[in-house]
């Protein structure tokens, strides 16, 4: 996944009072990726820190973590062209209880979710962030497409930028053909830089035999 961003906006370091939540989305032919960063300021460190550490311990167990992420993932909306998709979560971290409370602690979470097949044309995704709307400030950018088959258009966030909507197209797969082509191509050049660095290592050996 390139880390590239498409016309991301510019925006100052959250206050103390905010919880900043900034999610970057990466879109792929069958697939979207969504890494979402939160970071709470200090003045709200401490009421999210016991959000998330239900015991009371002063430290985020597995399972505590899970429910967190479990609860954010619940309130993420996806959908492509109208159609709900549901984002699986793939992976999650936690900061140590020392910078969450500081207010330099960011929580990561990596989500996925499998898009529907779909045709070749222009395509529209949406993104909606419903967690903590109370405290939170939003910011939500696609990533450069990894493959060439898409190409993002247009990005329109609503004023929050808890919504994020993105025009994509999706061109076709290369003909069964033109596969075929460079693969063949690509086998081909193998073959004689194959064939070259033997010539090279039987010249090297006679011109030492020599010697």
């Amino acid at each position: 996944m390139t880390l590239a961003v498409l016309a991301a906006p510019r925006v100052s370091a959250h206050r103390l009072d905010e919880y900043l939540q900034a999610a970057r989305i990466s879109l792929g032919p069958d697939r979207v990726e969504i890494e979402l960063d939160l970071t709470p300021g200090m003045a709200l460190a401490d009421a999210i820190a016991r959000e998330i550490d239900r015991d009371g311990t002063g430290a985020i167990s597995s399972d505590e973590g899970a429910a967190y992420a479990e609860a954010v993932r619940h309130v993420l909306h996806l959908d492509i062209d109208g159609t709900p998709i549901a984002p699986e979560l793939v992976d999650r971290r936690f900061p140590t209880p020392e910078a969450m409370h500081g207010g330099e602690g960011t929580i990561r979470l990596r989500l996925t979710a499998a898009l529907p097949r779909l045709a070749a044309g222009p395509h529209e995704l949406r993104y909606r962030n419903g967690h903590h709307p109370d405290i939170g400030v939003y910011l939500a950018n696609a990533l450069v497409p990894a493959s060439s088959r898409v190409v993002v258009t247009a990005q329109q966030r609503d004023v929050d930028q808890r919504e994020l909507t993105i025009a994509y197209v999706l061109h076709p797969e290369p003909a069964l053909g033109t596969r075929l082509w460079l693969l063949g191509a690509v086998t081909l050049m193998l073959a004689l830089v194959f064939v070259l660095r033997r010539r090279q290592a039987r010249a090297l050996s006679s011109t030492a035999g020599r010697r």
